[in-house]
């Protein structure tokens, strides 16, 4: 057998214990560069999607056919074929923030077969279940399976949407306030949502990506308020706020940075009240785990010093 000394384990836990520090030292240097490419891939890939669509419309100026002006991108075609509603699915993806052109083809496609896929693995079950349950059991589980199938997906989306909104709506007023930072120092408006967007990035990359594909709508596109109207309808909530502010400005030409100041003062006092209502809404939360957790540890604790010299003075009695 082999004779293991005390050394050995010491120096071997404390090697094992180096590289784990030395790992969690260096991954998040790895992540932070993996988030930098992703959000700089993502922001190419939009700008290449503009120019390749500005360059088709170009060449198509002035053709009558309608088929080599539907290339320009998936989603016309989705658009085309399911007209209103291939909108607002392409919206939702968005807002999810999946943003290839198939996505709102899968969606709907998803939408169509997986009710047929659980239906017939439903009725694959009941028919071979040893107990055959009646036409009434039958009837209700195979209309929950197809409408499970058909409600899951537009779930999985939403949920996925409102995590993001949320995600957005935390860090966006931090993002506002260095952006009117920028302006105020004659930055202009493109380059100050890029600054903000590359400053953000490590902290949060999904605001990074919004405002990267912002900053490359507003450089690509000749209308800016198109630019805007689409971060706001991608992003929602606050947002939606900072784009219909800016296009307002622009509108009537008001100072864009005083813009920019009254929604920082105003999501600054939103984000006070919403502080304000939490913590208010805390001390009725912490009554039922109080009563259930602290009160008996305290009475144990008070009343069992009493009632162990009680038991002892009973017993010695």
């Amino acid at each position: 057998m082999f004779d293991i000394s005390l050394d050995l384990i010491i120096t071997t836990i404390c090697a094992f214990v180096a590289a784990i520090s030395f790992i969690a030292f260096v991954f998040p240097i790895l992540q932070r560069s993996e988030k930098s490419k992703r959000y700089k891939s993502i922001i190419e890939n939009r700008k290449k999607t503009l120019f390749e669509a500005a360059r088709q419309d170009i060449k198509n100026k002035g053709e009558k056919s309608v088929s080599a002006k539907d290339s320009v991108a998936m989603f016309f075609k989705v658009q085309q074929l399911a007209g209103e509603m291939g909108d607002k699915v392409r919206v939702q993806m968005l807002k999810a923030g999946i943003r290839h052109p198939m996505a709102p083809l899968v969606y709907i496609a998803s939408q169509i077969g997986l009710p047929i896929i659980l239906f017939l693995f439903t009725l694959l079950i009941l028919s071979n279940v040893e107990k055959e349950p009646s036409d009434v059991m039958k009837f209700f589980v195979i209309l929950g399976a197809v409408f499970s199938g058909f409600f899951l997906p537009r779930l999985l989306v939403k949920n996925t949407a409102m995590k993001r909104e949320q995600e957005l709506s935390l860090t966006f007023p931090d993002a506002l306030d260095m952006m009117l930072i920028c302006v105020q120092g004659g930055i202009g408006l493109e380059q100050a949502v890029e600054r903000v967007a590359e400053e953000v990035a490590e902290h949060s990359p999904v605001l990074a990506e919004e405002l990267g594909i912002l900053s490359a709508e507003m450089a690509m596109l000749a209308d800016r308020r198109a630019a805007l109207s689409d971060f706001g309808k991608r992003v929602g909530g606050y947002g939606k706020s900072f784009a219909t502010a800016l296009i307002q400005a622009e509108q009537y030409g008001t100072s864009i940075s005083q813009a920019l100041r009254v929604m920082a003062d105003e999501l600054r006092d939103i984000r006070m009240s919403n502080a304000e209502q939490k913590a208010a809404a805390l001390p009725p939360k912490l009554t039922v785990p109080m009563i259930l957790f602290f009160l008996p540890a305290l009475f144990i604790v008070i009343m069992g010093p009493a009632g162990i010299e009680a038991s002892q003075a009973g017993l010695g009695g």
